[in-house]
């Protein structure tokens, strides 16, 4: 048994869930505690969890609260954690039964690490999907990749507890793109350990994810980790000045979309920020 904490976030998805814990249950290396944050969920949930007691017990910790978003439902796992390992799982996909093992060995070899991920293998509605060469998750420095996109599958991460002791919790203001925020603001300073073997499986495609409900704009919340990340002053200067072009870039091309759409009021905000950018990027180039 590893010194490991499983975090898994849910909201009505007593099917997804189930493989998801069963996944976790056939570890060859077993977790220290399974802890289900349940983010309101009004289906069967809490009867899964009571069945899976038996088969976790006494390792299974749940924990029910209102809806309040992915990154506060994974903020309330982080903080009842007692394992020095953090291993995150989202509640509709599922793991290799090594895992755990190889990851947990792959992060004590490695003691300069903070945080490891892996490949996955992508399904798209039980299909498997072909991932394009943008997507192949790097190892170490992955800083220009995460500005581009979310370059860091949610259920391949195992963390040490004490990365968020160093750069904070999720942001429960973002009720998506959570995640590119966080491993953003991580790999702005940390090198991250690829342990290269398709170890999760992701499951995507349907109506319930939060992808898909805010699908439409969904650069919106990539255009806010970013403002947030050019704002701090402690970012070295060479990645602030990468994420103020990327800010620009998203910003452009989301307001032309308001444009097309007739959101002209939305569509001077992002302008200005845009510019506001790009005055921030001259002032500081003058220096």
């Amino acid at each position: 048994m590893g010194d490991i904490s499983v975090i898994i976030p849910t909201y009505n998805r007593s099917k997804r869930l189930r493989n998801a814990l069963a996944s976790v249950a056939r570890q060859r290396l077993l977790p220290t505690e399974v802890i289900i944050v349940d983010d309101g969920s009004t289906d069967e949930t809490p009867q899964l969890i009571d069945g899976f007691r038996k088969i976790l017990s006494p390792n299974l910790l749940y924990y029910f609260q209102p809806n309040r978003g992915p990154a506060a439902a994974r903020n309330r796992g982080v903080e009842m954690a007692s394992g020095n390992y953090l291993a995150f799982l989202d509640s509709d996909d599922e793991w290799h039964r090594d895992k755990l093992a190889i990851q947990y060995a792959a992060l004590h070899a490695n003691p300069h690490y903070l945080v490891s991920h892996t490949q996955e293998r992508w399904l798209k509605n039980g299909t498997h999907l072909n991932q394009k060469k943008y997507h192949h998750p790097r190892h170490g420095d992955i800083f220009s990749q995460a500005l581009k996109l979310c370059c860091v599958g949610m259920s391949t991460v195992m963390t040490r507890k004490k990365l968020f002791d160093r750069y904070g919790l999720f942001d429960e203001s973002l009720r998506c793109c959570e995640d590119y925020e966080l491993w953003l603001r991580v790999a702005s300073y940390e090198m991250f350990l690829l342990v290269e073997k398709r170890l999760t499986v992701k499951h995507g495609g349907r109506l319930d994810q939060v992808s898909h409900a805010f699908r439409m704009g969904m650069d919106r919340f990539r255009i806010q980790a970013l403002a947030k990340l050019v704002m701090d002053a402690s970012i070295p200067k060479e990645r602030r000045d990468a994420a103020h072009h990327e800010l620009m870039h998203r910003c452009t091309i989301y307001g032309k979309g308001c444009v097309k759409h007739g959101k002209a009021a939305e569509a001077s905000f992002y302008f200005e920020l845009a510019d506001q950018s790009r005055s921030c990027l001259c002032r500081d180039s003058l220096r």
